[in-house]
């Protein structure tokens, strides 16, 4: 892989992790069509770290707010205010557990593409006819009024999103807004729920460090890794705008045209 190629992926990556597009999908294909063949999948994780970076940067208050809340309620001092960052903090634990049960049965399935690269072309339209579906959802409901079936819901939705093809971020920001919340929580938490889904990929895969380094040369790792975190910042600040105006949908015009061209293309 040369260091175009990298800055090219990553820029791919940042951009596609958080517009609901799919990033692995993304990957997939543009590797098929620069001929890259089979790449480490810790490269794949790596150009994610950047992408968690990302969501550290920008909910970086909320996540401080959440880290304090429990302490407090360790401690046994409690303030005012603190219910809806301990309610977040059981949802997110909850949706953790059975993202990590989805995707482990899931994530097997991936193979399967690599042998029939048109199912890819499939799951970019079921994609966008999920964001299509987001257009009659009107939620109103806060994180202490989320509720136990939706956080396991939300969970199952970004286990299904380890499919390439299938965007984590449309997926579960979806099923946020299906089960009744607010839109601005809703891709708060879908973004939230990132950060230990990432951090579980990475532990997995750091058994792959020695073939990464023989196969991707440190520079091009780095442009990758820096080509991901500028677009990767400048995406998410321009997806939660489209949330907050309730315009998901608006990106299913791009997926539905790219899934015919993905089915003639592979």
């Amino acid at each position: 892989m040369s260091t175009l190629q990298s800055l090219l992926l990553g820029a791919l990556q940042g951009l596609a992790e958080f517009l609901p597009i799919s990033s692995s999908g993304h990957l997939l294909l543009a590797r098929r069509l620069m001929g890259l063949g089979e790449v480490p999948v810790l490269y794949d994780v790596l150009l994610h770290v950047a992408s968690l970076g990302v969501v550290l940067v920008v909910f970086r208050r909320r996540i401080g707010s959440v880290l304090a809340a429990f302490g407090r309620w360790v401690a046994r001092r409690g303030a005012e205010g603190d219910g809806e960052d301990l309610h977040l903090l059981l949802y997110l634990l909850l949706a953790t557990a059975v993202t990590a049960a989805a995707g482990f049965f899931l994530d097997r399935f991936e193979p399967l593409l690599l042998e029939q690269p048109r199912l890819l072309a499939v799951l970019f339209l079921a994609t966008g006819l999920i964001l299509l579906a987001t257009l009659g959802f009107r939620g109103e409901r806060s994180y202490a009024q989320m509720g136990i079936p939706a956080a396991l819901l939300v969970g199952l939705a970004q286990g299904i999103g380890v499919l390439p093809g299938i965007s984590r971020s449309g997926i579960t920001i979806a099923a946020c807004l299906a089960c009744g919340l607010q839109r601005e929580k809703a891709g708060e938490f879908a973004f939230l729920l990132a950060v230990p889904a990432i951090l579980g990929a990475l532990l997995l895969k750091l058994r792959e460090l020695g073939s990464l380094e023989a196969q991707v040369h440190p520079l091009a790792l780095a442009a990758g890794f820096l080509a991901s975190f500028a677009l990767g910042l400048a995406s998410l600040l321009l997806l939660l705008r489209v949330i907050r105006r309730g315009r998901l949908a608006f990106f299913a015009l791009y997926l539905l045209p790219l899934a015919v061209a993905a089915f003639f293309l592979l």
